[in-house]
């Protein structure tokens, strides 16, 4: 179950992250916030980013083998990466129409999804 809670943390904290990080790119196409200097918009993510910390923190304390969970450390990050690299890419298809995925995308998730594999192997 550890595990299952560590990954399902991971992803809140993806989603939070991946909305701090290029959320705010989307901004000029609100009426409020089209206006925004940079310094308001850091501090918007900021605050976004601060949802990131609060499933993040348990994620890893949780999943970590140290604390009782299944992962080693270099696990959880990989794991970490990975559902980044989903979360990032369901939020690009959904909010960002004109960008568009081509094979080497494709390509280059396929290696991180052998890395995965790889780090996972015993």
């Amino acid at each position: 179950m550890r595990g299952i809670y560590t990954i399902l943390l991971l992803i809140l904290s993806n989603t939070f992250m991946t909305f701090a990080w290029y959320g705010h790119l989307k901004f000029k196409e609100m009426k409020w916030f089209e206006n925004l200097g940079i310094i308001a918009i850091v501090l918007i993510s900021w605050g976004i980013a601060l949802f990131e910390y609060i499933f993040q923190v348990p994620a890893n304390k949780i999943g970590f083998k140290g604390n009782g969970g299944p992962f080693s450390l270099v696990e959880l990050k990989v794991v970490q990466e990975a559902i980044t690299l989903i979360v990032f890419t369901i939020f690009t298809l959904l909010f960002f129409k004109n960008e568009e995925l081509r094979w080497n995308h494709f390509v280059g998730f396929v290696f991180l999804v052998l890395a995965v594999y790889f780090i996972f192997k015993k």
